[in-house]
């Protein structure tokens, strides 16, 4: 095969020509043409290409692009025949790395090089790099909406008045970056990226209540599941999935599962997050009653008023960090399933019980009657009702098991309301119960017990007592402070945009701005970062925090349903009313698969109970990635010194589409 390589004149051996187009050279100049044979490596390819352009740079991240196969030829010491390229093969030699724009969590524009040939799960790693967001396994990328979708809305978008620009920027080589000024090293080389560093840490100031009324905002199921179809596939590249150079997308936390949030490390990832949840709360993409929207409102006038004489530099040294150890055990999702050695030696003594005159209402009886007393025992993770204490030696009225089900507060502070709502599972579906009780303290701690019970943990985890006091400090957080002097000074006056439209239309500003002020007195002492905790902390507290939604289409069902994705578990909801149907915990998994010929998920829980289902309102590699992310984040690792298995998120997330 020597002969093969040719010396110009007559071509008598099995060369033929390739061509090659290169980006360099502008979108107007003619392909290169490459004689070539099938046993030439891509590095040669390469090599040739360089040589005939004459043009001096670096081009150490150039690549091969084969257009109508949607790969990158990477492997630089395959062979043409290797890769199965032929005369008809259209190439384009390309930075492997472009710039993007991307939408933040605080709405803000920011330019960035992200890498366009490895899957965007490494892609967005990258990017986190650069902005030093730690775990960036938790964030993903989403096309921004069309076009179309945007012209109900008037005036300048949010964020779009100044793009900050970090594509520039170039990461010192060392993993673990020195901090300068304050800072991570890399922001502080311009006023400019100091500045971009300042929008990443400290959250915005400049909010109106036009700005929050301009954004687009699901107002049913249905639109909330049209989000979820954006999401990019995460073991794809984004030139496989057609983004472009300069294309805008958003960045954002796909998976609601924050692990190890530390404020000395996590300055930015804090900030993001708050904004995330900020913006939920006012775009009413999480419900929220209308006392929890005043604590919201007054997080957010104490965030926005620490803020506007923030110093990013100075917040790693805040005061009080030692306090939020407690925020950050409760912020710390538990791993399902997953018990330690003090869990193994707590569960071996006598397990708390719970033992209680409440008040208890069935629903789906027929009859009118209200709530009716009965005497309740809680052991492990089993609630039984007696008529009285006396009887309760006997035979219950009622035994619930609640590993599994749906617990959804119900509480109202003002009108002495402490309700908890429990969906629990039955083979009809789900059986709905209320449970009142007395007071905050009685609450608190039944509450906590049900919680831990519908992840299948007694009283005896070592997070029951924290669990409580979180309860306890958002129900505080509620309460009104009528002693307290409430001056509605010029700078409170602006109160509208701290809430969503609903309650801007709902409440004048001079009824609004006494609300929030009087909210704001139980938490005027919190320092910015301990703030910013309490609000993420708060949002973790709603019902329906963490869920995306997709419209599916059950197997041996005829009607569209919503299919509820949480860090936990999977909810079945009634599309038409809302309500949850059914409940399935991914520790009761045993396997699940996908059939990609009928695009089918199908999953087998404990006791053989099968579910499959078809997604309507996104791909099902979608509903693929979001299930199995959530099980390989529950993998990880509290040991610093391990790093990700990149390989099993592939294998759990990308099914055969995956490399």
């Amino acid at each position: 095969m020597a002969g093969l390589k040719t010396a110009s004149g007559d071509y008598i051996d099995a060369s033929w020509e390739l061509s090659v187009a290169v980006e360099e050279l502008g979108p107007e100049a003619e392909p290169l043409t490459l004689r070539v044979t099938g046993d030439v490596h891509i590095g040669g390819v390469m090599l040739q290409i360089v040589d005939k352009i004459k043009v001096k740079q670096n081009w150490s991240d150039h690549a091969l692009w084969w257009e109508q196969k949607k790969l990158w030829l990477l492997k630089t010491n395959w062979t043409l025949d290797k890769y199965g390229l032929q005369a008809d093969a259209r190439l384009r030699y390309t930075p492997q790395h472009k710039p993007v724009r991307l939408q933040l969590p605080n709405r803000r524009m920011i330019r960035v090089h992200a890498s366009f040939s490895e899957p965007v799960f490494r892609a967005v790693a990258g990017i986190c790099r650069v902005l030093t967001i730690r775990h960036a396994e938790e964030l993903s990328l989403l096309r921004a909406p069309e076009e179309k979708d945007k012209k109900k809305r008037k005036g300048p978008v949010l964020g779009t008045e100044d793009e900050f620009d970090l594509s520039g920027v170039v990461l010192p080589a060392s993993a673990e970056q020195q901090p300068f000024r304050g800072m991570p090293a890399h922001f502080s080389d311009s006023p400019a990226t100091e500045a971009c560093y300042r929008m990443l840490s400290v959250s915005w100031t400049g909010l109106t209540p036009e700005h929050v009324l301009k954004m687009p905002r699901p107002s049913n199921l249905m639109e909330k599941a049209q989000i979820n179809s954006r999401w990019l596939s995460s073991s794809r590249s984004l030139m496989q999935q057609d983004v472009r150079e300069n294309e805008q997308l958003w960045l954002r936390f796909k998976y609601y599962n924050f692990f190890d949030l530390e404020p000395k490390y996590d300055a930015v990832r804090i900030t993001q997050l708050y904004e995330q949840a900020r913006w939920a709360v006012l775009l009413e993409e999480t419900e929220s009653t209308e006392e929890e929207m005043m604590v919201f409102a007054a997080l957010q006038y104490h965030i926005n008023k620490l803020s506007l004489s923030a110093d990013p530099t100075e917040t790693a040294g805040e005061q009080g960090m030692d306090d939020l150890d407690s925020a950050l055990s409760n912020l710390q999702v538990k791993l399902e399933g997953r018990t330690s050695t003090s869990d193994m030696l707590e569960n071996l003594t006598t397990i708390p019980e719970l033992k209680d005159y409440l008040r208890i209402f069935r629903p789906r009886k027929l009859t009118l009657k209200g709530y009716k007393q009965h005497w309740v025992v809680f052991k492990e993770t089993t609630i039984s009702y007696y008529k009285s204490r006396d009887e309760a030696l006997g035979e219950p009225v009622q035994q619930l098991n609640l590993k599994g089900c749906e617990v959804v507060p119900d509480v109202n502070i003002s009108g002495q309301k402490f309700c908890i709502r429990l969906l629990v599972p039955s083979p009809e579906g789900m059986s709905e119960v209320y449970l009142r009780c007395d007071d905050e303290q009685q609450y608190a701690r039944w509450m906590a017990g049900c919680r831990l019970a519908a992840k299948g943990r007694t009283m005896a985890d070592s997070t029951y007592q924290s669990e409580v006091q979180n309860i306890l400090s958002f129900l505080q957080l509620q309460r009104a402070s009528p002693d307290a002097p409430v001056a509605p000074d010029a700078e409170a006056m602006g109160t509208q945009w701290l809430v969503s439209p609903r309650y801007q239309k709902k409440f004048k500003p001079k009824q609004l701005t006494p609300r929030i002020l009087e909210a704001h007195q139980n938490v005027a002492q919190l320092s910015l970062t301990e703030a910013k905790m309490r609000f993420i902390q708060a949002w973790q507290s709603l019902p329906d925090f963490g869920i995306s939604y997709f419209v599916v289409r059950f197997k041996g069902s005829r009607k569209d349903e919503i299919l509820g994705i949480a860090n936990n578990r999977l909810i079945r909801i009634d599309l038409a009313v809302g309500d949850v149907v059914k409940t399935w915990r991914y520790s009761n998994m045993r396997q699940w698969n996908v059939n990609w010929d009928i695009r089918q998920v199908a999953i087998e829980f404990d006791e053989h109970i099968n579910v499959a289902f078809s997604s309507v309102s996104a791909g099902c590699n979608i509903v693929h990635e979001y299930i199995g992310g959530y099980i390989f984040l529950s993998t990880r690792s509290t040991d610093k010194g391990r790093g990700l298995d990149e390989e099993l998120f592939y294998k759990l997330t990308g099914g055969h589409e995956a490399l």
